[in-house]
């Protein structure tokens, strides 16, 4: 492999890598999910007029 070649193999892996630890970080990191937050939106479609 050419040097240039190994070189832009490093940095895309090693962007890649960090950016992969930075989201599970901040996933791991964040507070936990009350139940309030957990919830669905509250969906009306035409058809539950029928009813």
């Amino acid at each position: 492999m050419q040097p240039a070649g190994l070189a832009v193999m490093i940095a895309s892996v090693g962007t890649v890598s960090i950016l992969f630890v930075w989201c599970v970080a901040k996933v791991l990191t964040q507070p936990s999910a009350t139940a309030e937050h957990m919830t669905g939106p509250d969906l009306h479609t035409p058809d539950m007029d029928r009813d």
